[in-house]
């Protein structure tokens, strides 16, 4: 949930200067006053994925965009952070939108295909080959048989197979999510026959660093919609690559300047306060940023739950729908980051991999920098990232502290790891970070419209039907709310957005067949009588 605006984060350093992130003055502007006077106005509040692609086609349509940038602000000088920086995310197979996007931008900012690993107390579990690569087998056995299980017996593999018939039962719609979301993951993964060990070693970890949070407490529902996206519905969409070098630095920086070549604007350091409502239309006249107010034709909310919970707060326009309230019943988790520079080369196998089972603790992840990012090239030491997801009980750690439990848990994976050293560390903390996917929480969700006429909402914690997860649902839910604006204003054409890839043909049959048996339930004496 990187896409969206969220809370402050604070950071600790060792010896390095303070991580500067992107500044963008109004003063950069390249479109005149008199110009913009005969342009309709669209506001974003939010600067990620969601936000950026808003205004990158609302600012080919010819729109007056102003994108407000707040919430992000690192000391007195008020410099700001790009919020995808905080953490380290792969770009998957299936994020058509994202590479089409980087594509357009000229961009080259991605490693190429890599291999990742998972590891627990006892070593090496799992080893994910680059899927491409391997032989292309049908759903579900694609994922189950080229997937190399160092520990894991065959027979608990095969427990996974059941759960097939929960993603076929699962097709994205709103009565699929009301079915499966009140129930946890980990009672799901129960119902169907998952082993032990398999849940342990397997499931667990890739539910708690997909959806931030440990499996029994997440939605059922959030957890099919992930796996069937990420891991079942086609072997190869499990491949990902990385960017070689912050978001800021390799995408969103050129982003910003290529959106500003289109005359759009970016205001630093303005965090929404409130909203002014038009009694006589119903819709939203001006956005207010403390002591500053812009006025709008349309408005786009592309940020996290937290933020919006603080604006909620304050308004008086938006307590009074029901829609926002119900927004004050979701929750979000913390994030904790730790980059290490180490005293020396350390063969780390895998660029990325996940871990799980240290103290008690959820699962984490962790990459080596030395041979993702372009800058680390020619190091000779190892610069490690661990970004630790539903981190609520360690952000008020002391930095040694955190430092020393991350070196433990990096050494029962990486035995070289024993005999290395950190000569510099950097720490940052990002509480209200994550969306907590929670059982139960669907019915609190936005929809991308709202009551207000001209008031959209962005991100990945909006509901929509596309079936994409984290950044690409960031990214398109920015580009459904910027065809809502077209819509609504009556002016420029559709952004396209490119759909998840079709099922294959036997699950599009069995999914078929099984929407048949129920709607044949369902006109069945008291088929409404137990409960769902």
């Amino acid at each position: 949930m990187l896409a969206c605006w969220r809370a402050r984060p604070v950071f600790s350093k060792g010896n390095r200067d303070l991580r500067r992130g992107f500044c963008c003055r109004a003063e950069d502007q390249t479109v005149s006053f008199t110009e913009r006077q005969n342009k309709k106005k669209v506001v974003i509040a939010g600067s990620g994925w969601a936000g950026f692609g808003a205004a990158h086609h609302l600012c080919k349509q010819g729109f007056d965009v102003t994108v407000l940038e707040g919430g992000y602000e690192l000391g007195p000088k008020t410099k700001s952070l790009s919020p995808d920086d905080a953490g380290i995310r792969g770009f998957w197979y299936p994020y058509r939108n994202i590479f089409n996007l980087v594509d357009e931008l000229d961009l080259k900012p991605f490693t190429s295909w890599i291999k990742s690993a998972q590891y627990s107390l006892e070593g090496l579990e799992v080893e994910y080959p680059i899927f491409q690569d391997s032989p292309q087998l049908p759903t579900p056995f694609g994922t189950l048989l080229n997937t190399q299980f160092v520990r894991l017996p065959f027979i608990d593999r095969l427990t996974s197979l059941p759960l097939t018939a929960a993603v076929i039962d699962f097709d994205n719609t709103d009565t699929a999510w009301r079915k499966y979301d009140p129930i946890t993951a980990r009672e799901l993964l129960k119902q169907f026959g998952c082993s032990e060990r398999l849940y342990r070693d397997v499931f667990d970890p890739l539910l708690q660093v997909g959806l931030f949070a440990p499996a029994e407490q997440c939605s059922a529902a959030a957890a099919l919609g992930m796996i069937n996206y990420f891991i079942l519905a086609n072997q190869k969409h499990f491949d990902l690559v990385l960017c070689r070098g912050t978001l800021r630095e390799k995408i969103f920086q050129p982003w910003i300047e290529s959106l500003k070549s289109q005359g759009c604007r970016f205001l630093d350091g303005r965090e929404v306060t409130d909203v002014v409502l038009n009694e006589e239309t119903g819709c939203i006249s001006e956005v207010i940023c403390e002591k500053e107010s812009f006025k709008t034709d349309a408005l786009i909310l592309a940020i996290g739950i937290s933020t919006l919970q603080e604006i909620i707060q304050n308004s008086a326009a938006l307590c009074g729908r029901e829609e926002f309230l119900k927004v004050m019943k979701l929750n979000s988790t913390d994030l904790l980051t730790v980059k290490l520079w180490l005293d020396r080369k350390v063969n780390v196998p895998y660029a990325s991999s996940i871990s799980c089972g240290f103290d008690d603790y959820s699962a984490w992840t962790f990459f080596d920098l030395s041979t993702i990012y372009d800058e680390y090239k020619d190091s000779t030491s190892t610069i490690i990232q661990a970004d630790l997801y539903n981190a609520n009980d360690l952000l008020p750690l002391k930095d040694e502290k955190i430092v020393e439990k991350v070196m433990s848990w990096l050494s029962k994976c990486i035995k070289e790891f024993e005999s290395a050293s950190v000569v510099d560390k950097e720490i940052g903390r990002f509480p209200k970070f994550h969306t907590h996917f929670f059982p139960g929480s669907y019915k609190y969700m936005m929809r991308g419209s709202t009551s207000f006429p001209n008031l959209y909402m962005a991100g990945d914690w909006i509901v929509n039907r596309h079936g994409s997860w984290l950044e690409e649902k960031s990214l398109v839910s920015g580009l459904e709310a910027a065809n809502r604006v077209v819509d609504y204003l009556e002016e420029g054409s559709f952004a396209r957005i490119i759909p998840v890839q079709e099922d294959q043909p036997h699950i599009q049959s069995l999914r078929s067949l099984n929407r048949n048996l129920y709607d044949l339930r369902s006109q069945l004496p008291w088929s409404n009588y137990f409960l769902q």
